[in-house]
């Protein structure tokens, strides 16, 4: 009797076993599913755009989302400066949400549109302009600011730690044009760092790429970048 009873302990406890398995293969089998769709889609609208210069633009206010918050990432918003420029280029349109243009960056696969505003929604669908809100100044003289999750999964900018000085980043913007920048500089600093925002650049366009670290949400790792 204590061996039936030993042996029905050990039938359920490898059906527990098992079923346990299944779940994990079919999560991560879901994961890799997920994001081997948001890359896919991400990469047939990188190459599918084209710029246009004809269009008026969407609507748009340039300001930063109200769903903006201090909660992850969306805290590093800061004040810009006022700008009175206009543009008669018409944005892309990417699951709903307008396209300043788009990113790629071969040395971690990356190919990605660029959304013109940072929400708790946008920032979940691409990577969004940050600062200056609204993305104008994109392949412009100045610095602009580009956000995006890691998701620790290669998703976005999930793969940015490594990239490293040297590395190349490509941008088109919603204008046509086409900008090569190299990376300059990669640090580590606080949520609360905005000092490299506004910084000079000769005359010259570039790119700040911001995510969280693999190790804290509350830590930023920057990514500088300038034009060619």
């Amino acid at each position: 009797m204590f061996e039936s009873k030993y042996s029905k302990l050990l039938t359920v406890l490898l059906a527990i076993v098992i079923i346990a398995i299944l779940g994990l293969l079919g999560f991560l089998g879901y994961n890799y599913y997920k994001k081997y769709q948001i890359s896919k889609e991400a990469s047939e609208f990188v190459d599918n755009f084209n710029g246009d210069v004809s269009g008026e633009t969407e609507g748009n206010d340039n300001t930063v989302s109200s769903n903006v918050t201090d909660d992850d990432i969306l805290n590093q918003v800061a004040t810009p400066p006022t700008s009175t420029g206009t543009s008669t280029a018409k944005k892309g349109n990417y699951k709903g949400y307008a396209t300043v243009g788009t990113m790629e960056i071969p040395a971690i696969n990356f190919s990605y549109p660029i959304i013109d505003e940072v929400s708790r929604s946008s920032i979940e669908t691409s990577v969004a302009v940050l600062y200056p809100p609204g993305g104008e100044t994109i392949n412009q003289p100045g610095n602009t600011v580009v956000i995006g999750h890691n998701y620790r999964n290669g998703v976005f900018f999930s793969n940015n730690k490594k990239l490293k000085v040297g590395d190349k980043i490509y941008v088109k913007d919603y204008r046509g044009v086409s900008l090569t920048y190299t990376i300059y500089n990669k640090f580590e600093t606080s949520d609360q760092d905005t000092s490299f925002y506004q910084r000079e650049t000769d005359g010259k366009a570039e790119l700040t790429l911001s995510t969280c670290t693999d190790a804290s949400n509350d830590r930023r790792l920057i990514i500088l970048a300038r034009q060619d």
